[in-house]
């Protein structure tokens, strides 16, 4: 893992530097079917799903301080510098102004106003930017400095609650992605717009993404992190190792760790997709290109603007330039000993959390069936 900048692993750590760069795919992402099974005991199931629900401290959720967390300037900043992220949008915006100007356009989840700010430059016709957090009054005061008033409207209120001075809008944009892709379930909330507001010929941007998995040797930083329970300070605290198990770490991992081919998971088409859509079981098949160890799969997601006269986009992949999404780590109960060509299979399975939707509950199995190392297993996460 690569630590030097933030110290330790945390969804709010230090920006990596990073520059714009246009998507990229591995050659070898391609979605196949794969057909498995993994023979387990339902007993063994059933404790498995008892131990998921008695994590320490569950009853607590992201709802509790997800609007106010987006109050803070601290995490736009992030968000701004992040200059992969950012200079997409502009770039979309700008090169591709055929998709804005003279149009009306709905920013969901405007935060500062930046992507608005875009669009007002590119000839918008209006855009209402719409903040549930109290920097839509930022947002406000950011417009009116930049002599925008009379194209931007910014509207303070979540997207389900209010109402538009419009029937329709031409483009709804959003930067609408969470750690894992889903994390915080925005995507619920652009959907929801899209089908209030949006004209039978308009465009969402951006209108595709893909959820990306592959497998990597960490030991170090597992033994740092997990096996560190069994013995602190001569005590044992190994009941916390069950907990630090189910809750994946976001992190930047080094494209060296990585021992598998990266596989494509899901896919998802905003423009046509259902809220149910986002949450789905599909199979995997990783394959070892080299000797070595697994302590930990990794999951990271591509995002898209396909309705641009050349296709542009981002991948927040380990081989690609660093964003503040990084990666998502899941790590293992076993480490896996695979040899070159030999195959991890499993299925995952991804849907919000029942009583906060906007975490997430994460179900994997994996098998393997190797020359040194055979194992069936399925473990549970939970994103909050």
């Amino acid at each position: 893992m690569d630590r030097g900048k933030d110290g330790n692993r945390d969804a709010n750590g230090g920006l990596a530097e990073a520059t714009a760069s246009r998507l990229r795919f591995d050659s070898d992402e391609e979605a196949g079917e794969v057909e498995m099974e993994v023979e387990e005991s339902p007993d063994a199931e059933g404790e498995e799903e008892q131990a998921a629900a008695e994590v320490i401290g569950s009853d607590k959720t992201s709802a509790d301080y997800y609007f106010d967390s987006y109050s803070h300037f601290g995490i736009h900043e992030e968000m701004l510098k992040d200059i992969v992220r950012t200079k997409t949008y502009q770039n979309v915006i700008t090169q591709s102004s055929f998709l804005i100007k003279d149009k009306i356009v709905l920013d969901v989840g405007a935060g500062t106003g930046i992507l608005s700010l875009f669009c007002a430059k590119a000839g918008a016709k209006h855009v209402y930017a719409i903040e549930c957090s109290q920097m839509a009054d930022m947002a406000n005061e950011i417009v009116k400095a930049n002599g925008y008033s009379n194209v931007i409207t910014v509207i303070k209120g979540k997207v389900e609650e209010i109402e538009l001075p419009v029937p329709k809008v031409d483009v709804i944009i959003s930067e609408w992605m969470g750690y894992f892709l889903l994390f915080e379930n925005m995507l619920n909330t652009v959907l929801y717009a899209r089908d209030k507001w949006l004209t039978d010929d308009g465009v969402v941007l951006p209108d595709r993404a893909s959820l990306h998995l592959t497998a990597i040797e960490d030991a170090e930083y597992k033994e740092d992190k997990i096996e560190f329970w069994n013995n602190v300070y001569g005590f044992d605290m190994s009941c916390i190792k069950k907990q630090a198990m189910m809750e994946p770490l976001v992190d930047t991992v080094d494209a060296n760790q990585i021992v598998t081919n990266c596989r494509l998971l899901k896919t998802m088409d905003i423009s046509k997709m259902t809220p149910g859509d986002a949450s789905f079981t599909v199979p995997f098949k990783l394959t070892a290109q080299r000797n070595d160890y697994i302590h930990a799969l990794v999951a990271y997601f591509d995002v898209s603007f396909t309705k641009c006269h050349k296709l542009m986009g981002f991948s927040t992949g380990p081989r690609s330039k660093a964003t503040h999404w990084k990666q998502t780590v899941l790590y293992l109960e076993d480490v896996i000993t695979i040899c070159e060509g030999e195959t991890l299979m499993g299925s995952m399975t991804v849907a919000p959390n029942k009583n906060n939707p906007r975490d997430i509950d994460i179900k994997l199995k994996y098998s393997i069936n190797g020359h040194r190392c055979q194992v069936s297993r399925t473990q549970f996460y939970k994103m909050r």
